[in-house]
């Protein structure tokens, strides 16, 4: 055993019997799966959320068949070392006859010129190639790379197998803790709560409490120490990937269907893992106007007091009224009414073009305009019964008789449409007499 490797390097598996997780890919019978056992090797993705073990499978993989194998740091290296791996593989292919898998952690973080650098080699069958990235590759990758590679998507761990990956840290009498520490079951279950589907995190998080442990002289891994030590911990939440995007999703479509659990849920996960509460903020005056709207205006408001109240007070007193709102707006009767209408207005005037402004409603301060007819045929609807000019018609002419807004039978809107159904009524009645 090297003592100075981290725990989670001395405990990496070395074979597929002993991996962890990704039954869905690693199962016999599975693609990737009958593509290891084979030695039918080709080039592709391993996507997933960290610590799953993309780098250990992609070891395993070049274990298995044989290979040399290259590993990169898409945050480290650059075209100048791609070159080098490729005079290496063909160095090993034509002097030692042996294949070679060319790995590349954090591959999204190659830029386009680095990716394609990739492309003839990887054609040519000169490497075997393995990218590992957390983000998305229909985002992150370039299309011809992404066409050239076959994506497998790692899950994140079950608690099973981070309790079987736990069980062996503390077993193992070579590389793990064994016969050195005992550990409370609360703590066990701290652990498991705080690495967050994360097996590198875990292990890190169980080295340090031992170190701990082992300074104090107590050799003890109590409830105490594991809560100090990941005291500090997060929950993942990647600001600019995939799981920022999935998690603000996830809040709105538990708001607009009416969760006020989901959505409770949602807003702490956000904030626990860092994400700024003035975009949760601004998101939620969002969903005001777009999922409830008229139906209950109040809601608006109360997003907006929201808001303001974080811009003043900060954390925890402004997280809590991001609470408040959220919840509002999830019980609150709902309408996408002005969205939509929003939008089809927006449709129609890329399908129109710039309409002329009818006559009678232009502005009229100079004599040449009011010679010109601007503001004649107004009626100023104050002056009206009802103060509703019955049969005016205000849009262009081309759309007369269009229809954007049309209010659902929830909250307020009931009101809005009886009122408008009310005045379309008289403007009927209206147009039947001549004063449309």
């Amino acid at each position: 055993m090297n003592a100075a490797e981290p725990l989670a390097d001395r405990l990496r598996p070395k074979s597929l019997e002993t991996f962890s997780g990704q039954h869905h890919l690693l199962s016999q019978g599975k693609p990737l799966y009958e593509a290891i056992a084979t030695g039918q090797l080709h080039s592709f993705i391993l996507w997933g959320p960290p610590g799953v073990g993309k780098t250990t499978l992609a070891k395993i993989i070049a274990q298995k068949a044989d290979a040399n194998f290259i590993a990169l740091s898409a945050v480290l290296s650059g075209v100048k070392d791609i070159r080098n791996v490729v005079e290496e593989a063909k160095k090993n292919r034509f002097e030692f006859q042996k294949n070679t898998i060319l790995f590349v952690d954090e591959v999204h973080r190659f830029n386009k010129s680095q990716q394609d650098a990739f492309l003839p080699h990887v054609e040519a069958g000169v490497f075997t190639f393995i990218g590992a990235t957390t983000e998305n590759p229909s985002f992150s990758l370039n299309n011809a790379l992404l066409s050239r590679t076959r994506v497998y998507t790692l899950k994140s761990l079950a608690t099973e197998d981070l309790k079987s990956i736990l069980e062996k840290a503390l077993s193992d009498k070579e590389n793990g803790l064994a016969d050195k520490f005992s550990i409370d079951e609360e703590a066990i279950e701290i652990l498991l709560q705080a690495s967050d589907q994360d097996a590198r995190r875990l292990l890190n998080f169980t080295e340090l409490c031992a170190q701990l442990a082992e300074v104090s002289g107590n050799m003890r891994i109590s409830k105490a120490l594991v809560e100090e030590v990941v005291l500090e911990g997060v929950r993942r939440f990647d600001r600019y990937g995939e799981d920022f995007y999935n998690q603000i999703s996830a809040l709105h479509k538990s708001v607009r269907g009416s969760d006020p659990d989901a959505s409770l849920y949602w807003l702490k996960r956000m904030l626990d893992g860092g994400c700024d509460p003035l975009y949760v903020a601004r998101r939620i005056v969002r969903m005001a106007s777009e999922d409830i709207g008229n139906a209950d205006p109040r809601g608006l408001q109360i997003a907006l007091n929201a808001w303001e109240t974080q811009e003043k007070l900060g954390s925890p007193e402004g997280e809590l009224a991001l609470a408040q709102a959220v919840i509002y707006l999830a019980c609150a009767a709902k309408s996408n009414a002005v969205y939509k209408a929003y939008h089809a207005v927006e449709a129609i005037i890329k399908q129109t073009g710039s309409l002329d402004v009818p006559y009678p409603l232009r502005n009229a301060p100079t004599k040449l305009m009011k010679d010109e007819g601007y503001h004649a045929g107004y009626r100023y609807a104050h002056n009206e019964p009802d103060a509703f000019a019955a049969g005016e018609t205000y849009l262009p002419e081309p759309l007369i008789g269009s229809k954007f807004y049309e209010p659902v039978d929830r909250g307020l809107e009931i009101k809005i449409g009886e009122k408008l159904n009310y005045l379309r009524e008289l403007n009927k009645q209206a147009e039947k007499q001549g004063h449309g």
